[in-house]
């Protein structure tokens, strides 16, 4: 019995300290997608379509950023040396596989 005690309160201190954790809101500033490619092309067009949908669920900005270049390098090591927090968001596609072999000296890794 007194161990169902222990495992209870431990429970219950748990759930108390997590509560702050539940009270965080994301996002609370606008979220960015950075898209390695092109405006107008497909992965533009689905992640202008993703930004509204996410808008319209979460309340809350997400702005597209294009980076094109250097085979989609530019934009993704833009993304990869991003504050890992949750705001920057990458739009990615098959070229960053095909990039894992074509390109060597990337300044970032997959």
């Amino acid at each position: 019995m007194r161990k169902v005690i222990q495992q209870l309160g431990g429970v219950c201190v748990a759930l108390v300290l997590s509560a702050q954790v539940w009270a965080q809101s994301y996002p609370n500033r606008p979220v960015k997608i950075i898209v390695p490619f092109a405006t107008g092309g497909p992965a533009d067009n689905y992640a202008r379509f993703a930004a509204l949908k996410l808008q319209e669920a979460l309340g809350q900005s997400f702005v597209v950023d294009n980076r094109p270049g250097a085979g989609s390098v530019i934009g993704t090591d833009l993304a990869a040396k991003a504050a890992p927090d949750g705001y920057t968001l990458l739009m990615m596609s098959n070229t960053h596989t095909v990039n894992e072999s074509l390109i060597p000296n990337k300044p970032f890794t997959l």
